[in-house]
C-alpha cells in the first residue's frame, strides 16, 4: 500500500516552534495550507493545536477548511479572478489584490451579501510575480481605500515563488517606507505588512528582521521544517513530520547499468546521477508503485541514506538498494522524505492513501 503519513506529533513540535518564534517578533503568522489540498484530518489538527488563520489558493480547499473550523480566518492567496468573485468573498475573510477592476468586483459582492472584505495591496519588489509598481502605489491606494464594504488590511508583498529571489533588507525597508508614506499622507492606519513565506525565516531566527513586518504568510517550514535561503533544516523544526511509504512490488539482483542502445525515447528525464556506476556493476534493485504520475521523484529521497532512487517510469519508481537487500520482501515498503513539490503532488493524487499518526482522537487527547 502507497500512502502519505502526516506525523501529528512532529507537527506539533514544529507548529509550537513558529508560535514561539513569532510571539518573540511580536507578529501574527496564517498557516498556508494548499500543500495539504484540503485534507481535514491536518487541518482538524492544527486547530486543536490552536490555529486560527489559514491561507489556501484554491476555493475548494477553502471549502473544506470551513466545514472544519468555521470560525477561523480564511485568506485567499491567489489572485481573485473575475469570475471567482462571488466565492471569493463568500469563503474567504483576506483577499490579495493587485487590480482596481477586481477590487472594485469584491466591493460590489461584499455589499451584496452584506460582509467586509479584507485586502492586502501586493506590492512587487523583486520577485516579478503579483504586486503593483511602487510609483503606482497612491493613485492605486486612493481609489480603493474608500470602497463600500472594503477594508486595506495593509501591504503584502512575494519572496521567492517564482523566480527565488531571497529578500534583502534594504527591500523589507522600501516596503514599510511605504506603509508609512500611505498613513501620512491619507492618516489612516494600515496595521499588517506580510512580507512573505518561509523564506523569511531564517532571518527572523537570527533576529535580523525589521520589527515593522509583522505578518508571515507560512507553509512549506511548517511541514518539512526547510531552510529555503540556506538548504537543509531550520534549527529548532523537525523535517519528519511528512513521510511517503512505496510498496515494493520487485525486488532483485540486476546490473545497474542499461544495455543496448540508449536513445531519447525514455519519457521522464533521470533523476539521479549515474556517472559513479561502473560498467558491468550489479546490486540489488526495489520496484516501488509509484511513479511521475504520482508525483515529483526528483524530490523523494530515500529515508535510509544507503539507498538511491534510480529512474521512474510513469507507474514504476526503480531504487537502487546496493549490495544487500536489507531483507526486504515484496509487499514491503521503503520509506521516502519529501520536497515541497513531491509533496504537494503527492496530496493531490487520488491514487495515493493520506493518513496521520496519531489518529485525531488520540492526538486531541494529549493536548
Amino acid at each position: 500500500m502507497n500512502r502519505v503519513v502526516i506525523d501529528l506529533d512532529a507537527l506539533r513540535d514544529n507548529f509550537a516552534f513558529l508560535q514561539k518564534m513569532m510571539k518573540r517578533h511580536n507578529a501574527m503568522w496564517t498557516i498556508v495550507t494548499k500543500s495539504l489540498c484540503g485534507n481535514k484530518d491536518v487541518i482538524s489538527a492544527l486547530n486543536i493545536l490552536g490555529a486560527n488563520g489559514f491561507a489556501d489558493s484554491r476555493l475548494d480547499n477553502l471549502r473544506a477548511i470551513d466545514s472544519v473550523c468555521p470560525e477561523s480566518e480564511k485568506w485567499y492567496l491567489r489572485l481573485p479572478h473575475l469570475s471567482a468573485i462571488t466565492d471569493v468573498v463568500k469563503l474567504s475573510d483576506v483577499s490579495l489584490n493587485t487590480e482596481k477592476e477586481v477590487i472594485c468586483a469584491l466591493s460590489k459582492e461584499a455589499v451584496r451579501q452584506n460582509k467586509i472584505h479584507r485586502i492586502l495591496i501586493m506590492i512587487e519588489l523583486g520577485d516579478l510575480r503579483e504586486g503593483i509598481l511602487p510609483g503606482t502605489l497612491i493613485d492605486f491606494y486612493e481609489t480603493t481605500f474608500n470602497l463600500p464594504n472594503i477594508e486595506v488590511l495593509g501591504l503584502g508583498t512575494q519572496f521567492g515563488c517564482l523566480t527565488g529571489v531571497v529578500p534583502n533588507l534594504d527591500q523589507l525597508a522600501q516596503i514599510l517606507l511605504y506603509r508609512e508614506l500611505l498613513e501620512l499622507k491619507f492618516n489612516r492606519k494600515l496595521p499588517v505588512v506580510s512580507a512573505g513565506s518561509s523564506i523569511l525565516l531564517s532571518l527572523l531566527l537570527r533576529g535580523n528582521l525589521p520589527k515593522g513586518i509583522n505578518h508571515f504568510r507560512i507553509g512549506e517550514s511548517l511541514f518539512l521544517g526547510t531552510d529555503l535561503v540556506d538548504g537543509g533544516t531550520i534549527p529548532g523544526l523537525r523535517d519528519d513530520v511528512v513521510f511517503l511509504e512505496a510498496e515494493i512490488a520487485e525486488i532483485k539482483k540486476k546490473s545497474l547499468t542499461p544495455s543496448g542502445d540508449i536513445t531519447n525515447a525514455a519519457p521522464f528525464d533521470g533523476v539521479v546521477d549515474d556517472s559513479t556506476i561502473l560498467p558491468g556493476q550489479r546490486g540489488y534493485r526495489a520496484l516501488v508503485t509509484i511513479g511521475q504520475i504520482d508525483t515529483d521523484i526528483a524530490g523523494i529521497t530515500p529515508v535510509n541514506k544507503d539507498y538511491q532512487v534510480a529512474g521512474a517510469s510513469s507507474d514504476i519508481t526503480v531504487v537502487n538498494l546496493g549490495d544487500k537487500d536489507d531483507g526486504l520482501r515484496i509487499g514491503d515498503t521503503i520509506q521516502f522524505k519529501v520536497s515541497y513539490s513531491a509533496f504537494v503532488r503527492l496530496m493531490n493524487d487520488p491514487y495515493i492513501r493520506k493518513e496521520v499518526s496519531p489518529n485525531l482522537e488520540e492526538f486531541q487527547a494529549k493536548q
